[in-house]
């Protein structure tokens, strides 16, 4: 990935600000769930990938980019840097690539009932064109070290592990007790952010969290504010900072789920209910030299969500989520760190969101308990307007 142009890149369309694992979605709201935008009616000249809401169309490109290393002008045009319009306007790299996507669902229908086997990553394994012949420097070289994020079970868990009840319960315990913890209602928190909406310079930011599952993040950025928002049933994303051509976009299916469970997770007294289907078992897993505990669970999108916790002290220090897309899943991986007391309860003052369109880090400075918030807070945003205006 080219993150030198990142600031070309359209969109990255999950909640980048996430805090700890919590409990389960508010129930009874019976407000009409606001229907996402298509890529169709929004993008001009979308022919192989119609039938996609926004969110998901820029998730594809976002796989896209992840397996052949490249960004959007390398596809399109440097033109498209600055002019949106010019993503329509056909390239030969553009007019390959559809060829690409249809021969691939070709292979997967004709070889593996359609489901998603071979992906643009199978052949390009991050380079622009595939190899062909073997690399000897790679089958006798030093092997580079295990990605913990692609820790699989396989055969029979391993034996003597400890279980997801005894695995969070630990962690509980090293947050503070399940009674502290119950205490924490709310929280806005202040500090800096910095990503891909930002031109990766730091600016403001401001989150605020209500359980059980609203959360929010407003970016200060001199062309406007860029907002994260779940209300506890829709999510949505301000375009500040991107050059996609809608002021606010609507989080739908994989991302809309990622936005939920990002909210759930700022409240930790209920973690075992976040998810089902929680497995242990892992072969031994280091992340740092660290060595972890690994628990899996299901999420209401049936893809996986692995939560890696130290295996000394207990906290958790990586979360990673997967998203489908049109052509195969995306992850986005999620590092804690620099956890605090705030009324006795241990919260991660420092988080970095890596996902395949960029990453973003978030340093807290403060973090104030149990505030009321207003619930405009959670509200879908209005159009970004400029920092300063009321």
């Amino acid at each position: 990935m080219k993150f030198m142009s990142r600031r070309v890149i359209v969109g990255a369309l999950v909640i980048a600000v996430t805090c700890l694992p919590g409990v389960a979605p508010v129930g009874g709201q019976t407000a009409p769930e606001e229907k996402p935008q298509m890529a169709d009616e929004v993008f001009k000249n979308v022919q192989v990938l119609r039938g996609l809401t926004v969110d998901e169309f820029m998730g594809t490109m976002g796989f896209i980019a992840a397996s052949l290393s490249m960004n959007c002008i390398d596809c399109h045009s440097v033109e498209a840097a600055s002019d949106v319009t010019k993503y329509a306007v056909d390239t030969p790299v553009k007019q390959t690539a559809r060829k690409m996507i249809l021969m691939v669902k070709s292979i997967n229908a004709a070889n593996f009932g359609g489901k998603q086997t071979v992906t643009c990553y199978s052949c390009h394994r991050s380079g622009n064109a595939p190899k062909a012949i073997p690399s000897l420097a790679e089958q006798y070289g030093t092997p580079p070290p295990e990605d913990p994020n692609e820790v699989e079970i396989v055969g029979e868990p391993r034996s003597g592990a400890p279980s997801a009840d005894q695995v969070f319960d630990k962690y509980i315990q090293a947050l503070g007790g399940a009674q502290q913890l119950a205490k924490l209602t709310s929280f806005v928190a202040k500090g800096t952010y910095e990503g891909f909406d930002t031109g990766d310079e730091k600016a403001p930011v401001e989150v605020y969290a209500k359980a059980p599952d609203q959360l929010t993040a407003i970016v200060r950025i001199p062309q406007g504010d860029s907002i994260r928002t779940y209300d506890g049933r829709t999510g949505w994303m301000t375009s500040t900072g991107t050059l996609l051509p809608l002021p606010v976009l609507v989080l739908a299916r994989g991302n809309l789920e990622g936005a939920r469970l990002d909210a759930e997770l700022c409240f930790p007294a209920q973690i075992k209910r976040t998810l089902t289907e929680w497995r242990t078992g892992f072969p031994p897993t280091f992340i740092d030299d660290n060595e972890v505990d690994v628990v899996q669970g299901t999420s209401v999108a049936k893809t996986p969500v692995k939560l890696y916790f130290d295996k000394k002290s207990g906290l958790l220090v990586r979360l990673v989520r997967y998203t489908n897309t049109a052509i195969g899943t995306n992850p986005t991986q999620i590092d804690y760190s620099d956890y605090r007391d705030v009324a006795g309860v241990k919260m991660p003052f420092h988080y970095t969101v890596t996902w395949t369109d960029g990453r973003s880090t978030t340093e807290l400075s403060s973090v104030q308990p149990n505030l009321p918030i207003d619930a405009s807070k959670f509200a879908k945003p209005a159009a970004a307007r400029k920092a300063g205006t009321p």
